[in-house]
């Protein structure tokens, strides 16, 4: 991967997903020093993301009575885990986080903002077919090559990284300058089932270390 062709992601990092938030992902305060190393590295370009719902979004347990968060429940998009509220728009849990060094991202892309739909990737909502617009910023300024970084890695940063990989571009996770949620499953953690599923993608994985080497 040559940096200076490649374009930065950076994941969900909000203050809703640190500790201390309503959906703290493990040790997520732990990605905003390497995430703004990457950011000084020169990249091509860097967008960010942000979880961005409306009050009563249907991915959260609060909106439907009896359940409690981390259940799954069937949508008509597929199965849907149910979430503490999180990130809702406009509040200061759905910023991006303040210790993020902004002045070099080119873009943000604002997800699952539709009420009925639960949005992980950057690039679609989980129906799968319903765009956010990253792929068309990207096409505009003749991206190839992403890197990702954020949170959470099994989540986000992976649908996301799938997406890429979709659509044709040659994808690295920055796994140093990530964190994983890793709830238990039928056929282990959900880490264990992305990294999985990530390498049957052909995404690959490297360390800050050794993007500057």
């Amino acid at each position: 991967m040559k940096i200076s062709e490649t374009v930065l992601g950076v994941i969900d990092v909000q203050p809703d997903f640190l500790p201390g938030g309503p959906l703290a992902v493990p040790e997520g305060d732990k990605v905003l020093a390497p995430v703004n190393h990457l950011l000084g590295l020169g990249f091509a370009a860097a967008f960010a993301t942000q979880d961005w719902h409306p009050p009563g979004h249907a991915s959260f347990a609060s909106a439907h009575p009896g359940r409690a968060p981390f259940e799954t429940i069937p949508m008509p998009y597929g199965p849907q885990v149910l979430w503490p509220d999180h990130c809702v728009a406009g509040t200061p849990g759905a910023a991006l986080a303040p210790g993020l060094d902004q002045r070099r991202l080119r873009a943000i892309i604002r997800k699952g903002m539709d009420k009925e739909i639960d949005s992980y990737s950057a690039f679609f909502e989980n129906d799968r077919h319903t765009a956010t617009g990253l792929a068309g910023y990207l096409a505009t300024i003749g991206a190839r090559g992403l890197a990702l970084c954020g949170l959470a890695l099994d989540y986000c940063v992976a649908w996301s990284a799938e997406d890429a990989a979709r659509l044709g571009f040659s994808v690295t996770i920055i796994a140093d300058a990530c964190r994983a949620i890793a709830l238990p499953g039928p056929d282990g953690d959900t880490l264990s089932a992305a990294r999985a599923r990530l390498a049957a993608a052909g995404v690959r994985f490297a360390t800050v270390a050794a993007l500057t080497a």
